[in-house]
């Protein structure tokens, strides 16, 4: 059975980022969790959303999540997460672009004004919907309904 609905998870020392993704209705959820709320949050999202696996990033911090993760009732699978935090930060100022004086410096300048590690765990689990090798950097950021924007990913489109 292919997987349809993932909960992905963006670890961090401090805080985490959390994302459920169904490949046909898109995010269902996103938010940022501190470590010590990560696992009740986990549990309660496990049993809401019945995702069919659980993505760990291999960030910042996933060593130790390893164990307690495995105990929930969704298996879990440990993936790479390169350069997710840059293409989170895109699309956070797409969803929040900058307005007054602050639309004239580059987003590639600027803070976001919040943590995106919510927004780093919906890339995680769209690369791996998408079937794309998360090694190979994307060209574009995929848009919110999990296709790549813009420029092709060097002749995979569609993978």
């Amino acid at each position: 059975m292919p997987v349809r609905r993932v909960l992905a998870l963006d670890p961090g020392r401090q805080k985490c980022g959390l994302a459920v993704l169904d490949a046909e209705a898109g995010l269902l959820a996103r938010a940022v969790v501190s470590r010590s709320e990560l696992l009740a949050t986990l549990r309660d999202w496990c049993g809401r959303y019945q995702p069919d696996l659980l993505l760990l990033g291999r960030g910042t911090g996933s060593r130790e999540l390893s164990q307690p993760l495995s105990e929930l009732p969704v298996p879990l699978r440990r993936v790479p997460e390169p350069e997710t935090t840059r293409w989170a930060r895109r699309r956070y100022f797409m969803d929040h672009p900058p307005r007054g004086w602050r639309r004239l410096i580059p987003v590639s300048l600027q803070i976001p004004a919040v943590p995106v590690d919510d927004y780093a765990a919906w890339v995680i689990a769209e690369q791996f919907l998408a079937g794309l090798r998360v090694d190979e950097p994307l060209s574009e950021p995929p848009d919110e309904t999990g296709c790549k924007m813009g420029k092709e990913t060097g002749g995979r489109e569609g993978n």
